[in-house]
């Protein structure tokens, strides 16, 4: 409704103009009925892509993103319009958050699938299991140290007598959306606009991790969560009036810090990195008098208070941490240095013998093409328009900063042991990025472009889930040998209970990686893959006939080792992500597997092993280290 007023000059002018409230419920009608509408038609779809990847039909690809795309675009498109309110927009992102957990949902619907997806699960069990905390686990040695997502998923699980992975997918859910909603409240807290704090919100929607790595069963999950609503506390402790306020939200920014570093260690290392970024940013501002020092007080206050937690638990509580993260990184830096010396060995190639379409591939590049564009305009934007108070200037250029750190990963996404923390990576610098490049795209919305933005945001959406994600992660489809999500088999699956039912539970055993991730899970064992302390590799790698080193065979007698898992497909298939026991593996990788029949049947002959169960690629052996002088059989 139009309010006007009759000038002296008998001309109307527009005085007052009041929205009718008829309006606003139709246009939320609209969006309801459209985002109903194309949620099922996506779902529709990204189960029909799901069927279609199950029977090889190669249009998983495409059936996919059609799916993602037909729900994403106009949720986005209501979003971004000038009038819609504030309610509505939290609205939609809570549907968007909730949609954009089904490919992982439909995924693993009843069960862990991915690597770390294992250890977790089988932590949970025990938690319920047992009522411990802090147990050893024995997939990825650290994860029993940081018992945050673990005791709470078992904890839904005792309170509502759902299953272990059922409450898991309840918290990953309720965290997805704390995520989606956490992006947009940090994004209000620095440009103080809603409709900014949206877009901020669907572009880090964007990165590689948010579709699958940080919806899987995994403690980072949870912890970027954790994360993102520290920065939100951080930010109000330091723009809070001095007094209760103030202190007030300092005290829930070290409350969510702590339970950041009790969920994971590299969110809490990379929170602290984030908050360090903060407060060289407000010092050098408070320098030239542009941020008040009670501000950069604050936050240096609350960054070392937060450190010292974090230096605490990983002292105290988690010692193994820094032991078990050095070796990545070590192998990464060599990789590097073989590329770039003479022999240019180390490297390895983007897309290597993927089966991902070329559009998708296409789009991969194109992503850090666009993504590097709109960072620069950012930062073009930021210097030209100091807009904002000291808080919210301080946060922006400190998220520039941050978001900046993004490209170098790129030199680690090209090295095998790199390749992983680079990913990783993306979902902490990629917050920077969507916090500093929203502002940019709210301007190029006042100048109609959102059909172009539209186009943008789905080759980026795109491309990036196709960089950060095999697609035997994404998609279901027959067993392959050496894939972290489809090497899981029944005949392994059949191994496993029966070791469990015959000989127990919490053995100690001897197996390779995708072995090792049954056994250690659903079988209810202890095996370990090998490391450089500990190289129980040798075994497999050691020739017909010849010794096995002395030290090694002391080292499995006298910490109890019992039984020897040997999957003979070592002897015929080349893993398909290069790895058979362990990421810093002295296993030479080349087109032809790494073993002979001979290395992995010499078992049967050897006095000290005595085979207990045979399926045909997997055989079970009981070390017997009191023959170890008797003569080999013949």
């Amino acid at each position: 409704m139009t309010l006007t007023r009759l000038v002296p000059d008998d001309r109307l002018e527009l005085a007052v103009t009041v929205p009718s409230p008829a309006p606003a419920r139709e246009r939320t009608g609209w969006c309801a009925a459209t985002l109903v509408v194309t949620g099922a038609a996506g779902a529709a779809l990204l189960v029909a892509a799901t069927n279609a990847a199950e029977w090889d039909t190669g249009h998983q690809f495409g059936l996919f993103w059609l799916g993602m795309l037909v729900f994403t675009l106009p949720a986005v498109a209501w979003l971004v319009r000038r009038r819609t309110g504030a309610r509505l927009r939290v609205a939609i992102l809570t549907a968007y958050a909730c949609f954009t957990y089904l490919p992982k949902l439909l995924r693993t619907p009843d069960g862990p699938l991915f690597h770390d997806e294992f250890a977790h699960w089988r932590q949970a069990s025990d938690i319920l299991l047992d009522g411990r905390l802090f147990e050893q686990n024995p997939i990825v040695k650290v994860v029993g140290d940081f018992p945050g997502l673990h005791s709470t998923v078992a904890s839904v699980s005792a309170l509502t007598g759902i299953s272990i992975w059922h409450a898991a997918l309840f918290v990953l859910v309720v965290a997805h959306l704390l995520v989606v909603l956490g992006v947009a409240v940090l994004a209000e807290e620095i440009w103080r606009d809603g409709r900014t704090a949206a877009v901020a919100a669907i572009i880090y929607s964007l990165n590689s991790s948010f579709l699958f790595f940080d919806t899987q069963f995994g403690y980072e999950s949870v912890a970027i969560a954790l994360l993102v609503w520290t920065l939100v506390a951080l930010h109000r402790a330091m723009r809070g009036p001095a007094g209760r306020v103030r202190l007030g939200w300092s005290a829930v920014t070290l409350m969510l810090c702590a339970a950041t570093i009790a969920t994971h260690h590299l969110t809490a290392l990379g929170l602290i990195g984030m908050m360090l970024i903060l407060c060289a940013v407000a010092s050098v501002r408070a320098l030239r008098r542009r941020t008040p020092r009670a501000v950069t007080w604050t936050a240096w206050a609350l960054t070392g208070a937060a450190a010292a937690l974090v230096v605490a638990w990983l002292s105290v509580v988690a010692p193994r941490t820094a032991g078990y993260l050095d070796p990545y990184l070590a192998r990464a830096l060599d990789q590097i240095a073989g590329m770039a010396g003479d022999s240019g060995e180390g490297g390895r190639t983007l897309f290597r013998e993927s089966v991902a379409p070329w559009w998708e591939q296409l789009a991969a590049f194109g992503a850090q093409g666009v993504t590097a564009i709109a960072m620069l305009a950012a930062a073009l934007r930021l210097r030209s328009r100091p807009e904002g108070d000291a808080v919210s200037r301080s946060g922006a250029l400190a998220m520039l900063v941050l978001g900046s750190l993004y490209f170098p990963a790129a030199l680690l996404i090209l090295t095998p042991s790199g390749a992983e923390g680079a990913r990783r990576s993306w979902a902490f610098s990629y917050l920077g990025i969507a916090l500093v490049v929203a502002p940019v795209v709210v301007a190029i919305l006042e100048r109609k472009a959102k059909f172009a933005l539209l186009a943008v945001c789905a080759v980026v959406m795109v491309g990036n889930t196709a960089a950060g994600m095999n697609p035997s992660y994404r998609f279901p489809g027959p067993p392959v040998f050496g894939s972290d999500t489809r090497s899981s088999t029944p005949e392994v699956q059949a191994a496993s209970d029966w070791l469990r039912s015959t000989q127990g539970r919490d053995l100690r055993i001897v197996a390779d990686r995708y072995s090792g991730l049954i056994f250690g899970s659903y079988g209810g064992q202890r095996p370990v893959t090998g490391s450089h302390s500990f190289p129980t590799y040798d075994l497999y790698l050691a020739q017909p006939g010849r010794a096995v080193s002395p030290r090694l065979i002391e080292q499995l007698s006298s910490w109890n080792f019992g039984y020897l898992v040997v999957d003979r497909r070592m002897a015929r298939e080349v893993p398909e992500i290069q790895i058979y026991f362990e990421t810093n593996e002295p296993v030479p990788h080349s087109d032809k597997p790494a073993f002979t029949l001979g290395q992995l049947t010499k078992f049967d002959a050897t006095p000290w092993t005595i085979k207990i169960y045979d399926s045909g690629n997997i055989a079970i052996y009981r070390f017997d280290f009191d023959s170890l002088d008797q003569p080999v059989r013949r």
